[in-house]
């Protein structure tokens, strides 16, 4: 089974060679990379977010898995859809699904449903494929969609098992994310910067609460309380936010922006 890509040619360029190019430009060489458990990266056309993503890949040495959990921005579907078996194709080639690793997965958590129905169009997995295939070759993926409705008590419960099921596997976990959508620079500086502490101080009910209160159109909150709870399970101490941007930086339009941040969690 290959699941087809979504927004070729869209998001990203369709053709190998320029993806490669457009990547080759958006990442650091020189950063000083670091040994993670797991990052925050944006999801957006790479025109406008591909900066951002860029530069938390180039940040962090990437193992040959990762579970990559992304906002089911749809909302239909399981609340935790997992793409169980074959492969993702991307124009840099087909990426197999680690099926040991979903088997692991499932058996510590009864919340992840088998739906690759939720993953057909959904862009923000799929984003993330390119970034890893630029710097490496042979590694494999789970994809997880996290569906809006999914509270904070199922979000913890998931992000332990996640923990519990890696804790011997050298595993990157990715969480796909924009940040506030459509609304001012200065007030999306203002309200992602809310959110941001609370992924730098690695504390995921603060994240989950702040997002609700201060009414943060974060769209991955939700994945990157996932991958704070694992993270902060298997050891980490700190967030670092290595480069934060919206498409106004892009575009130059002030009035109307999306955020993004990308972070390493070490």
């Amino acid at each position: 089974m290959i699941r087809k890509p979504a927004v070729a040619g869209q998001f990203y360029p369709g053709n190998p060679d320029k993806l490669r190019d457009m990547i080759d430009d958006m990442i650091d060489p020189a950063v000083d990379k670091k040994k993670a458990f797991g990052i925050i990266s944006p999801h957006a056309g790479f025109i406008y977010s591909g900066e951002v993503a860029g530069a938390v890949f180039s940040s962090v040495y990437l193992p040959k898995k990762f579970i990559i959990f992304g906002p089911n921005h749809r909302g239909s579907g399981p609340l935790f859809s997992l793409y169980e078996e074959g492969a993702w194709e991307t124009p840099l080639g087909n990426v197999p699904i680690d099926s040991e690793l979903v088997k692991v997965l499932k058996t510590n958590s009864d919340l992840l449903e088998t739906d690759e129905v939720s993953h057909i169009y959904e862009h923000s997995l799929e984003v993330q494929i390119p970034f890893i295939q630029y710097f490496i070759k042979d590694f494999s993926i789970v994809p997880i969609a996290i569906s809006p409705y999914a509270t904070f008590d199922q979000l913890k419960e998931l992000g332990l098992a996640v923990g519990k099921s890696i804790k011997n596997e050298d595993v990157l976990l990715i969480a796909s994310t924009d940040m506030s959508h459509y609304i001012s620079q200065e007030e999306a500086k203002e309200k992602d910067y809310f959110a941001i502490e609370k992924i730098l101080n690695l504390d995921p009910e603060g994240l989950f609460d702040v997002v609700k209160q201060k009414n943060i159109s974060m769209c991955g909150f939700q994945p990157t309380t996932v991958v704070l709870l694992a993270s902060s399970l298997l050891g980490a101490s700190k967030g670092e936010l290595i480069k934060y941007q919206t498409s106004g930086d892009v575009s130059g339009d002030y009035h109307e922006v999306v955020g993004y941040a990308g972070i390493r969690i070490i």
